[in-house]
């Protein structure tokens, strides 16, 4: 007689759960601690993600107990307790079934060992196996349904894992590999050879997890498909690449996003879907919705939604729930012509020269105007403060660049927020310049994320969750641009880069200063066009020894050898001529692209205004 699980894994795709690290360090669980003694010490804080998982519609929930073997236990002094952790984990995953009434089936969640096997490592076979069957018995007196041996990179090391647990039970056993973003694994085994061996270990379902995102998975689902020999393939990815590698990992792909692959994968032959590291109860809930739209269920229950809007509440005098688009975002969508200027922070704390020079700006016809967030890693003025005063003492609209440099994922969030609360709601999502561009070399950088998470960051604030899937209340509204560099030492790299920022988001690019239109055409072509408007980056130049300056010592600046050849043979007239050119340029951009991004150099708004000129 089948088990339960086959039987019902026999009617249809299954849905598992998602991340469990990812939420237990969202809620508070350290990054260095051991997650798996949280069953014991914190079981409520276990079961709280479980809880959320099944509320999302999850099919399966699989245990806290991925590291909960006697090697990775022994770092924090707990080998002894392999058992205990393991049976504490299958109870904790059992009451919140019976708690809810859901009918979801619980899943021993088996790790690699953590050490390399012999001959390259010193864990023997009959260690490793031991070790194995050591943490399938503590999750069998749990009372499982089934296991999920997942993120193993060693297909010799799965499959003693398999035959331990199939030495002690006949139940369910999904077997699952971790692959690179080569679509190999990293042992070098392609996934029909993977496939071909994982079928022959009398599993009950064997794929891929983990490592990568849903697009990479996909690719290998495809290509397990025609060796599965008819054993169903289950594919659980991470929610995207991590932004930054280093004290923590982000990721970031976005609820939709997973989702609709995991409509994909099932339609592609997947007969189990979830997800891994990043993924939350949000993007479980995408997956559901996806998955009952495409192949709905009639034995499962309807679930309620995780992510539950707050009831209204009285606003403050002046702003309303849903504010109305930026006077950027009105022109943007009018496709009419924009003009923005750029404007430094002051070093030190009066704005008086910044605001009058903004005056004079708007008397010249400009409407927006862009305020930096310390480029080249120069202390200035906070952007946000320096945003409000400019914005208070001229009216014009802002757009606020926003860098990943100076603050860590939760400083980025909160003052997000904090600009959105004071109606700043343009923002220029960028990676920013490293410390050692400026005056403080010494200085720690974070980059928890870059431009793309930033810009993936503000979508999903957007769309009222934070970073990790938690509700914000009522969604933000900012309208989010990104830097584009058309002329990047590596092309392809910044062209993958800018087909990553519209897919996180972008609604519009502004790039760096350009001096030759035919690079930023070039460049587009390239790229295979824009669905986004393009706001041209205009930098006048004030002599040759300026154009020198810029394009030998600031990154991201190129200018034409014909342009500093202009500028060399002019002589005293050199600024004149600057100007001329900035205008001519302006005037191509107005009949070619969406607006003209101009950038004053040291503090000369004058020369800006000569040049706005040439747009009236």
């Amino acid at each position: 007689m089948p088990h339960a699980f086959s039987r019902r894994l026999a009617e249809g795709p299954l849905l598992c759960d998602g991340a469990m690290g990812t939420m237990l360090y969202a809620r508070g669980g350290a990054i260095d601690a051991c997650f798996d003694v949280l069953n014991l010490n914190n079981p409520g804080l276990v079961q709280s993600v479980h809880k959320d998982y099944v509320a999302a519609g999850a099919d399966c929930l699989e245990t806290n107990t991925f590291g909960a073997n006697r090697f990775l236990l022994a770092a924090h002094n707990l080998e002894g307790r392999v058992r205990e952790i393991n049976r504490a984990g299958v109870k904790l995953a059992r009451d919140v079934r019976e708690s809810t009434g859901r009918d979801v089936y619980v899943l021993g969640s088996i790790g690699p060992l953590g050490k390399y096997l012999a001959p390259l490592g010193t864990v023997s076979v009959d260690e490793a196996r031991e070790a194995f069957r050591e943490q399938a018995d503590g999750l069998l007196e749990g009372g499982v349904d089934g296991f999920v041996l997942e993120t193993f990179s060693d297909l010799t090391e799965l499959a003693m894992a398999v035959e331990a647990v199939r030495s002690v039970t006949d139940l369910p056993v999904i077997a699952q590999m971790a692959f690179t973003d080569e679509g190999m694994t990293f042992t070098g085994v392609a996934p029909d050879s993977v496939a071909r061996q994982l079928r022959t270990l009398g599993v009950e379902a064997f794929g891929a997890n983990c490592s990568v995102g849903s697009s990479v998975l996909y690719d290998v689902l495809e290509r397990m498909l025609p060796e599965a020999a008819g054993v169903p393939l289950a594919i659980q990815p991470n929610a995207g690449l991590p932004t930054r590698v280093g004290e923590r990992l982000i990721y970031l792909s976005s609820p939709g996003y997973m989702a609709e692959y995991a409509g994909r994968m099932v339609e592609a032959g997947a007969r189990i879907v979830g997800g891994c590291c990043g993924t939350t109860p949000a993007h479980v809930a995408a997956m559901r919705e996806v998955l009952d739209r495409r192949a709905p269920s009639a034995r499962r229950a309807p679930v309620r939604p995780v992510l539950v809007r707050p009831a209204p509440v009285a606003e403050t005098p002046g702003l309303s729930a849903v504010r109305p688009p930026t006077a950027l975002q009105r022109r943007l969508d009018g496709r009419e012509f924009v003009v923005t200027v750029e404007l430094d922070p002051p070093r030190g704390h009066g704005v008086d020269k910044l605001v009058q020079g903004a005056k004079l700006l708007k008397e010249r016809g400009v409407e927006i105007v862009d305020i930096n967030d310390g480029s080249l890693g120069r202390v200035r003025m906070s952007v946000l403060a320096t945003a409000l005063l400019v914005r208070d003492g001229t009216g014009l609209d802002v757009n606020m660049h926003f860098t990943c440099r100076d603050r860590n994922l939760m400083g980025i969030q909160a003052d997000l927020l904090g600009a959105h609360a004071l109606d700043i709601r343009n923002i220029l999502a960028m990676t920013g310049d490293p410390p050692r561009a400026g005056d403080y070399a010494n200085a720690t950088a974070v980059f928890d994320v870059d431009g793309v998470g930033l810009i993936e960051v503000l979508r999903r604030m957007n769309e009222g969750i934070d970073a990790t899937g938690n509700s914000i209340g009522e969604p933000t509204s900012f309208c989010v641009g990104a830097a584009l560099n058309p002329v990047a030492e590596d092309l392809d790299r910044e062209v993958e880069r800018f087909h990553r920022k519209i897919q996180a988001g972008a609604r519009w690019f502004q790039t760096q200063p350009v001096y030759d239109l035919a690079q930023l055409d070039r460049f587009l072509e390239r790229a295979g066009g824009s669905p986004v408007p393009i706001l041209v980056g205009l930098l006048p130049l004030h002599s040759f020894r300026h154009a020198e300056f810029l394009h030998n010592e600031v990154p991201g600046i190129t200018i034409p050898d014909a342009v500093r050849a202009r500028l060399r043979e002019a002589g005293d007239r050199a600024l004149r001529v600057g100007i001329e050119m900035a205008q001519a340029l302006v005037r191509e951009v107005r009949g070619r692209y969406a607006g003209a991004y101009l950038m004053p150099s040291f503090g000369r708004f004058e020369v800006v205004a000569e040049v706005l000129d040439a747009v009236h």
